[in-house]
């Protein structure tokens, strides 16, 4: 196993400063990835039908982009786990880049199957996104470590919503060149990869994850440990790290697989293009505008409160939808709606799971998690257009909200077991070992002086 980085000598600094500092940075390079994800992934559809000459294939390259998100995640968080979120976040970026010139340079060839693999890469992009909310959690005690998460989740509003409204004008930028009009975005998506990619490596230091280890002696935990073998373990080793694996997972497929066919459904009731933006325009502000409400709930009220607030959301969400029919409002609130129930699930989950697992797996299982989910909801997005073609789009829904089940049961389970106070911002793998101090790092007993941070190499 190879041995994180050391340190080099570094000034003191306040914490709550490069607390914030660490934010910001977060903050900016997500509004960046999610800008570039956004302005090339809208039109990939289209795209693998022009370049493959077949309609049927062309949600073969939004499939692509999920899978290798999920195959990237357990290198990437390897690589986190010896070498920092730096090193990590740079290079999901960087090959972000790359899938987005390979993307490009498929539709000049052009090659389906190199298109493909252009897509795949072009996923790191997504990855260093959900990747930058484990990090803003790092730096922070149990206490915020939700708000740190949600921060991070709802700059992805501003480049999302962004995104698809300068597709458009990024398609006309290449007229008159070799590049195709529709592949243009995909290059400018590369170059704003490459920018986030900078910002990070500028700015992200001193690396939150090896100073979160600085201050955190290996004590009885271990060096890091960073394989799928390590963070399996971590998870079976805790229950509540289990749950939140689960919610995480199951919020995300629920999500994806009702969003993915509900334009499909207005379509055939008679909406227009304008219409269908509109609702899903909706659902994204759903996902993300909301996600500090989420974080300080789950900060305040406990991540099991919240756990169930998502279980009540994503449910209320697949009733709307399933039975709205010709009733596009019903359908446009139900999007809404189930994007909070997504936001809910996702920000408590990924509190809890870094709660609940020691300090030198957690990157580890933040991998693992993201590989469950990204895979998961890679096949429930696939399956879902089957469904509806078989079934409908209320069957769908109901399915939706029968996967809930599982987190439902463990979540009312978990909360029988503990105490009240239990699920609610702990550091320790056992949820009902006392949380540290308000200047306490993680599952570090030493304190912080004044919080001050000062690290060493």
């Amino acid at each position: 196993m190879t041995r994180p980085l050391s340190l080099p000598p570094v000034p003191a600094v306040g914490l709550p400063a490069l607390q914030r500092r660490t934010s910001a940075v977060l903050v900016v390079s997500q509004i960046l990835g999610g800008l570039g994800v956004a302005i090339g992934i809208a039109l990939a559809p289209m795209l693998a039908a022009e370049v493959s000459g077949s309609e049927a294939l062309s949600g073969l390259a939004p499939t692509a982009s999920v899978l290798g998100t999920a195959l990237l995640s357990l290198p990437l968080a390897a690589l986190m786990t010896s070498r920092g979120r730096r090193s990590g976040l740079m290079l999901a970026y960087l090959i972000g880049a790359l899938g987005g010139g390979l993307v490009v340079l498929a539709t000049m060839l052009p090659s389906f199957p190199l298109l493909l693999l252009g897509m795949a890469g072009f996923g790191a992009g997504s990855l260093a996104g959900l990747q930058a909310r484990f990090a803003a959690a790092d730096l922070v005690g149990p206490e915020r470590r939700g708000r740190a998460i949600s921060t991070v989740v709802w700059a992805t509003t501003i480049g999302s919503v962004l995104g698809p409204n300068i597709s458009a004008p990024a398609s006309r930028l290449f007229r008159g060149t070799p590049v195709p009009e529709a592949a243009g975005p995909f290059l400018c998506s590369a170059a704003v990869f490459l920018l986030a990619g900078l910002v990070v490596a500028l700015a992200l230091r001193p690396d939150p994850l090896l100073t979160a280890r600085a201050l955190a002696p290996e004590g009885p935990e271990g060096p890091p440990k960073g394989s799928l073998r390590a963070g399996i373990e971590a998870v079976r080793a805790s229950p509540m790290a289990r749950l939140a694996l689960v919610t995480v997972t199951v919020s995300h497929t629920a999500m994806v697989s009702i969003m993915v066919m509900t334009p499909v459904d207005l379509s055939r009731h008679g909406a227009g293009l304008q219409l269908i933006g509109l609702v899903i325009s909706g659902h994204i502000a759903g996902m993300y505008a909301f996600s500090p409400v989420m974080g300080w709930l789950a900060d305040r009220l406990g991540r099991l409160t919240v756990i169930g607030l998502a279980v009540g959301l994503l449910s209320c969400a697949a009733l709307l939808a399933g039975t709205a029919g010709p009733r596009h409002g019903q359908t446009a609130a139900g999007l809404f709606v189930l994007g909070l129930g997504w936001s809910a699930g996702m920000i408590a989950g990924s509190a809890l799971l870094t709660d609940a697992v020691p300090r030198s797996a957690q990157a580890a299982v933040q991998g693992l998690s993201d590989l469950t989910m990204s895979a998961a909801a890679g096949v429930g997005g696939a399956t879902a257009g089957v469904i509806v073609a078989q079934w409908g789009y209320g069957p769908l829904n109901a399915m939706g909200a029968a996967l809930l089940l599982p987190v439902a049961v463990l979540a009312l389970r978990r909360s029988l077991r503990q105490r009240p106070d239990a699920g609610r911002g702990r550091s320790a793998a056992d949820p009902r070992a006392p949380g540290p101090g308000p200047l306490c790092l993680g599952t570090s007993p030493r304190p912080l002086r004044r919080g001050v941070v000062v690290l060493r190499g």
